[in-house]
Parts: C-alpha cells; sequence; structure tokens
C-alpha cells in the first residue's frame, strides 16, 4: 500500500511527520542522542529488523538529521552522527518526553528522567513563549497563516474560517 506523502503540504506538523511519524524513527533518534552510532548497536538496542533501520537510517541522511560517516573500508562500514538540525529535534523527543511522562508512567512514574547538568536538577520540557517567557496553553495561542503559507490557498473559505480571517474579498471590487 503507497503512503500518502505530506512533505509538501503548507504545514510544519505534516512534513515533520511525514519525516519522523512512524514509531521507529523517534526511537532511532533517541538512541542516536544516547550516543549509539552504528548500525549494529541500533539494532540491538531497539530489536528493530535490519531492513526497517536502514531505511530509517537513510531518510534521516537523506532529510539531513543524519550524517553516514564511514569507520572502516574493509569492509565497509559506517555510523550515523546527528547534524545540527538532528541535535535540534532533542527538544522535540523532550516535549514526547515530558507528555508521555505526565500521561502514560502510571504510579511508577517516569522510567526515564532528564537531568539537567549546567544546573545540577532534574528537568523536564515546556513550551513557552519566545517573546514573554509564559507557558503556551492551546487556548491562549491562535494560528495565523505565516509568510510561507501558499497565497493562492488564503482565498478558499475553508482556510479563511481556519485561521479566521474576514470574509475572502469579492472578485472585481
Amino acid at each position: 500500500m503507497k503512503r500518502t506523502s505530506f512533505s509538501s503540504w503548507p504545514c510544519s506538523v505534516a512534513r515533520t511527520m511525514d519525516l519522523v511519524g512512524d514509531a521507529w524513527t523517534p526511537l532511532v533518534l533517541r538512541e542516536a542522542f544516547y550516543g549509539i552510532r552504528r548500525f549494529d548497536d541500533f539494532q540491538q538496542e531497539l530489536s528493530i529488523p535490519r531492513n526497517t533501520l536502514a531505511d530509517r537510517l537513510a531518510r534521516l541522511v537523506a532529510a539531513g538529521l543524519l550524517a553516514k560517516h564511514a569507520y572502516e573500508t574493509t569492509p565497509a562500514r559506517y555510523e550515523y552522527l546527528l547534524t545540527e538540525s538532528g541535535r535540534d529535534f532533542h527538544g522535540v523527543l523532550l516535549v514526547v518526553t515530558a507528555w508521555g511522562d505526565r500521561w502514560l508512567s502510571g504510579e511508577a512514574g517516569p522510567p526515564v528522567t532528564t537531568h539537567h547538568d549546567t544546573c545540577g536538577h532534574d528537568t523536564g520540557a515546556e513550551v513557552v513563549c519566545s517573546h514573554c517567557g509564559q507557558p503556551l496553553a492551546w487556548d491562549e495561542v491562535t494560528s495565523r497563516p505565516g509568510p510561507g503559507y501558499p497565497a493562492k490557498l488564503l482565498s478558499r473559505p475553508d482556510v479563511r474560517r481556519r485561521f479566521h480571517l474576514d470574509p475572502a474579498p469579492a472578485e472585481g471590487r
């Protein structure tokens, strides 16, 4: 069955999920943050089928989250290193972890904690406004079309409703 691609949708959530929206890809990235670099080590830690792992690593390399570097030439062997883009994904995993810790941990508590080495405390991710530093609650934010939103879609009534825009101007006025 062919999978629908969301890579060209005018939505960062859709584009991101197109890249990392299966169960294995975020786990491969998690292991990379834990220091795993080599194919066999990823495979051993995750018990992931080899063909699935090869596909996910190739996709992450193609998307620029991991870089593939040879560490042995005979036979050819590679390690997978986080790129700047890949390292920037760490915040996404921390937010997913915070949600899972809150809603899925059960009485035993979180299975893994995040320790902030700089201040010496265990911590959790929070999503805050980059301007004022206040937490961003779903009912206190409004989505609006950004500069990358396709102008041709802004005249559609469904899009105008989604973004709470004034009705589209009548043509010829």
